[in-house]
């Protein structure tokens, strides 16, 4: 029997506690309202938090920051999948279809990985904002938009990715309130790097950022000429990904443990 008063504290990409990105999973019922949803995502002060619907035939899934309702996470997909499998809700040899605001997301198991099937955003190439450089710390070779506001730059190396260090209140008013920084990586094991910061959803760095690869699998594969690559997110938790370009589509796999369970007492 599911125990709609219980939530999940789970970290995604990562098969280590306390790396990767830590993600809360509650499964309510259709009644629950948006306004407590968001309450309970305030309180648990994680870059997102997930609420799992059970429908029929699927999964609704809705996704809220600290601040705010967003259409796509992929952590938190990640770690929701993580939790019905664990639970025995969904057999391990069985798909899980999510209905999430962002698009259908299909994902299944593959021994201690969790698959996932996103969307691609697309991408525009853009202008380098001019005060990019006093803002975020590097110049940038290229700059995109995509999807959600996102703004992604690419950066010369490395090196430009671990040395930056936003404004994230100067972010929030020039339109880098989200902003996707990547470059190839130095490593034989990973193809590229990148952070991820959303200072205007309440969210200065997170961790690890499934969803920034519907845009940047198509970039990187694009650039280097190859469907599957290993991308790593070089935040202080770190988060290692394998990704796939499949035509109109991404496939992102990463491994997740549950840290905590909690009975809420209201």
């Amino acid at each position: 029997m599911i125990n709609k008063k219980t939530i999940y504290q789970v970290d995604s990409f990562t098969d280590e506690p306390f790396k990767g990105n830590p993600a809360g999973v509650m499964i309510v019922d259709k009644q629950t309202e948006s306004d407590w949803m968001q309450n309970i995502a305030l309180e648990m002060n994680l870059s997102e938090t997930a609420f799992i619907i059970p429908q029929k035939d699927y999964f609704e899934i809705r996704y809220f920051t600290p601040t705010k309702e967003v259409p796509l996470c992929g952590h938190a997909t990640l770690a929701s999948a993580h939790i019905l499998y664990e639970l025995g809700i969904v057999k391990a040899e069985d798909k899980i279809l999510f209905k999430a605001l962002g698009g259908d997301l299909t994902i299944k198991k593959e021994g201690d990985w969790i698959v996932m099937n996103f969307p691609t955003y697309p991408l525009t190439e853009i202008e380098k904002p001019h005060d990019f450089i006093d803002t975020i710390g590097f110049e940038p070779i290229e700059t995109y938009s995509s999807l959600y506001d996102w703004i992604i730059a690419v950066a010369q190396t490395e090196e430009d990715i671990l040395k930056a260090k936003p404004d994230f209140e100067k972010m929030k008013t020039n339109g880098l309130g989200h902003l996707m920084i990547t470059a190839k990586s130095n490593s034989k094991n990973t193809d590229f790097v990148l952070r991820c910061f959303a200072p205007s959803s309440g969210i200065n760095e997170d961790p690890v950022t499934g969803s920034a690869h519907c845009a940047l699998i198509p970039l990187w594969s694009g650039k280097l000429g190859k469907a599957e690559m290993n991308s790593f997110q070089l935040s202080k938790r770190t988060g290692q990904l394998k990704v796939k370009l499949i035509q109109d589509r991404v496939e992102i796999k990463g491994k997740a443990i549950t840290i905590f369970k909690a009975e809420l007492k209201i």
